[in-house]
């Protein structure tokens, strides 16, 4: 079973969602500082976002956020974060992040949410980094997703190893079990 210093927290900036996603932010951000795990985002403070960081915040937790030179002139980055790094673009921004964090997980989001998401999964089936993904499933957010995953994969798009690569709850507390359980294929092990 592995641990977690820092999980990254990929999810959406909007603040027009349900009250209940940004309630979940909120608690995703108190709970990983309760357990002592920092956390790892994109450093705004607006929308799900912003909920993440204050959590973490609240409870005394280590906040670190990278966001691009361009999202900062437009002023939504977090300004009490425990550390912020500033980058010149979105493929230094996810690089940067992928480094600090020892897993992923997704909250609800956009395509932002989902590039990333699929990006990092993606890196984990190449062997790129060996850490693992989840989706945090709020209010079945993700159900459609997960049913095409299922799809992608009894069509031969994703191995059957690899659908395990990104495991999927409804709980924090769940998905962190799973997360530190899964064990990451060897690249080696599959390709052709």
């Amino acid at each position: 079973m592995r641990s977690f210093q820092r999980i990254a927290v990929y999810c959406g900036s909007s603040s027009s969602v349900s009250a209940s996603y940004l309630a979940a932010a909120d608690h995703v951000g108190r709970s990983l500082a309760k357990r002592g795990i920092g956390v790892v985002y994109g450093g705004g403070k607006v929308g799900m976002m912003g909920k993440v960081a204050d959590g973490a915040l609240a409870e005394g937790g280590d906040v670190v956020g990278v966001i691009t030179e361009k999202l900062l002139s437009r002023e939504v980055g977090h300004d009490r974060l425990s550390t912020r790094y500033v980058v010149s673009s979105m493929h230094s921004r996810k690089t940067m992040m992928a480094q600090l964090a020892e897993g992923f997980i997704a909250l609800p989001g956009g395509w932002g949410t989902l590039e990333e998401i699929f990006e990092v999964t993606t890196w984990s089936q190449l062997n790129y980094h060996l850490k693992p993904v989840g989706l945090l499933n709020i209010d079945g957010y993700y159900d459609k997703l997960v049913e095409f995953i299922a799809h992608a994969s009894a069509e031969g798009f994703i191995r059957p190893g690899h659908r395990e690569l990104m495991q999927v709850d409804t709980t924090l507390e769940g998905l962190l079990e799973k997360m530190a359980a899964v064990e990451i294929p060897d690249f080696h092990s599959w390709r052709a």
